[in-house]
């Protein structure tokens, strides 16, 4: 029932809150990085709070609706994220030498934002009907490991290396959740290891360079090209030292103002706020963030069921590898891989789609006095 009172008396205010405060946290960031003078902001602030605003509303639109339903809609939503990522070949729009949008008038819809929790659901409503508890084999890897091949070829096709690599990273999350016996990881480990060099080949020419920049910037740092391939991590390095302690000051900050710093509202959002507020600025932001994460991992352990176990878990583990990418990117720690920092690097697809998994998180957290299943396939009630 729409608004029913049960869900309202036990709606996750902690989890609501703290992401308003980081959504405002962003916003905030987003309106300096992209300040022109005008009142009001620039377009692309404008954009990014209609954004915020929808994805508030989806919150409380989503929390009406069982979580457990995703389970009988697994099918449907495998199907759409593949019929999404191959439309971008048809009818995208391409930039920079990618192609990863379709245009939807107001919204650039980007397919591998949403296809990143869409396998997250399909991973976890599969481990779920499948997991028997005693550690997973080479042969039970074979089923989770084909669903998640052809989106990440697909995306991989763009090209988007970092993207497709995050599809690798929530299938190798979610499964070592689940347990795999120590010959099966010694076995996949061995052979990751090994194919490392075939892969190398298959990478682009500027994602090759991107590597050895960054491999040349801590091992030779004579052979880093400053001035082209590692000028966005150098800008970005001197943007966070140079906000000190206490930083700048808000819309005082010169390496982004005076466009020194590149996408400093997508990818390097975070050097912005170093740079404005300072390590003091940074720690409170990294202390909501982690708050945030905590809560979400604390949702999984309470959860009713098994199945909201691991779709808590493998929703706050891609929520946590996007923002330690981000971060350790722009402190120079990783290469650039164009990943953004969930909730608060500028983009509408990014946007929705970490706030349609927050959704999903609160709904957990919301239903967890219901325990009992909808029907005789519903999850299990899980033994606490």
């Amino acid at each position: 029932m729409l608004f029913e009172k049960r869900l309202w008396a036990n709606f996750d205010w902690v989890m609501f809150l703290t992401v308003a405060a980081i959504a405002c946290m962003g916003l905030v960031n987003l309106y300096s990085s992209s300040y022109t003078g005008q009142l009001g902001g620039s377009t692309v602030f404008q954009k990014q709070l209609y954004f915020f605003l929808f994805s508030f509303a989806l919150i409380l639109i989503v929390v009406q609706f069982d979580y457990r339903h995703l389970l009988d809609w697994n099918k449907p939503i495998y199907l759409l994220m593949l019929l999404l990522l191959i439309a971008t070949f048809f009818t995208g729009s391409t930039i920079a030498g990618t192609q990863r949008w379709i245009p939807l008038g107001f919204l650039r819809l980007q397919p591998s934002e949403p296809a990143k929790l869409m396998l997250v659901i399909i991973l976890a409503g599969y481990y779920y009907r499948h997991d028997t508890g005693k550690g997973l084999t080479l042969r039970d890897l074979v089923r989770p490991g084909l669903l998640t091949l052809p989106p990440f070829i697909l995306i991989l096709k763009q090209p988007d290396l970092g993207t497709s690599l995050m599809l690798v990273i929530i299938f190798i999350s979610m499964t070592l959740f689940v347990k795999l016996k120590w010959a099966t990881f010694a076995v996949l480990t061995s052979g990751c290891l090994a194919m490392l060099p075939l892969g190398w080949n298959f990478m682009k020419p500027y994602q090759k360079e991107r590597v050895m920049t960054f491999v040349n910037s801590i091992f030779d740092p004579a052979k880093s090209d400053v001035m082209d391939s590692g000028y966005q991590i150098m800008q970005s390095k001197i943007t966070v030292g140079s906000g000190l302690f206490f930083g700048k000051g808000y819309l005082k900050g010169t390496q982004g103002h005076l466009h020194f710093l590149p996408e400093r509202h997508t990818d390097f959002a975070f050097s912005v706020l170093a740079e404005e507020w300072g390590f003091a600025g940074c720690l409170f932001f990294l202390a909501c963030y982690f708050l945030m994460i905590l809560w979400g991992l604390h949702i999984g352990l309470t959860a009713r069921d098994r199945f909201g176990v691991l779709l808590a878990f493998g929703i706050v583990a891609l929520i946590f590898w996007q923002a330690v990418i981000n971060l350790l990117m722009v402190m120079g720690f990783l290469p650039v891989v164009g990943i953004p920092l969930p909730l608060f690097s500028y983009g509408g697809s990014s946007l929705l789609t970490t706030m349609l998994g927050i959704a999903i998180l609160i709904n957990i957290r919301t239903r967890r006095f219901m325990a009992t299943g909808m029907t005789n396939n519903a999850p299990r009630v899980y033994d606490k």
